[in-house]
């Protein structure tokens, strides 16, 4: 008689080393998305005889991504005001060779705290100044989210609005109605 049937210890073998591959392969997914949804380390503001150094998120030459330019500002005693100091310093535009994300007519109007969230409110000329398309919008309003992100770790959402109101959105393109978290993603590296 023939007998085509496998010893259990075959089958247990299999069994066993589809596991292992099942777990290293789930490790390493769950490390990846981990990787993607935690911002980079970067060293809060660190305050030097009056100043402290920032980062700012500038786009790139071609304008497709975010782009860091440390820059030295003045020191501030309260959070609001370092806010206010470094998006301040976005809308003055790039010191290096780097595209500016928003329209140097842009005012900031106000910066409050609330927990782990910062409420940004501009006027209404960066909708006014800012040109068309998805890109450009995408690149301005991620790069105040990042670059208030990255220096303030305590701040995990943004939430951008527009003369004093809620904004849905600046050109049509990017949902504002809830606050946003940063998106690494787009940043060149």
């Amino acid at each position: 008689m023939n007998n085509n049937r496998r010893p259990a210890g075959d089958w247990s073998v299999l069994i066993i080393a589809f596991i292992i591959c099942a777990i290293v392969l789930g490790t390493l997914m769950i490390q990846k998305y981990e990787d993607r949804h935690h911002k980079p380390i970067t060293p809060p503001p660190a305050e030097q005889q009056g100043a402290m150094l920032v980062t700012l998120f500038f786009a790139s030459t071609d304008g497709v991504a975010l782009v860091r330019e440390g820059r030295e500002v003045d020191a501030c005693s309260e959070p609001k005001e370092c806010v206010e100091e470094v998006v301040g310093e976005l809308i003055n535009g790039p010191m290096g060779n780097l595209a500016p994300t928003l329209p140097s007519t842009t005012t900031l109007r106000s910066v409050s705290i609330e927990g782990d969230k910062a409420l940004v409110d501009l006027g209404d000329e960066i909708v006014n100044g800012l040109p068309g398309g998805s890109s450009s919008e995408m690149l301005a309003v991620y790069s105040i989210v990042n670059t208030v992100a990255v220096n303030f770790p305590r701040i995990r959402l943004v939430k951008l609005m527009i003369n004093g109101k809620e904004a849905e959105t600046l050109k049509g393109h990017i949902d504002l109605s809830e606050p946003l978290g940063p998106d690494y993603d787009l940043e060149r590296k």
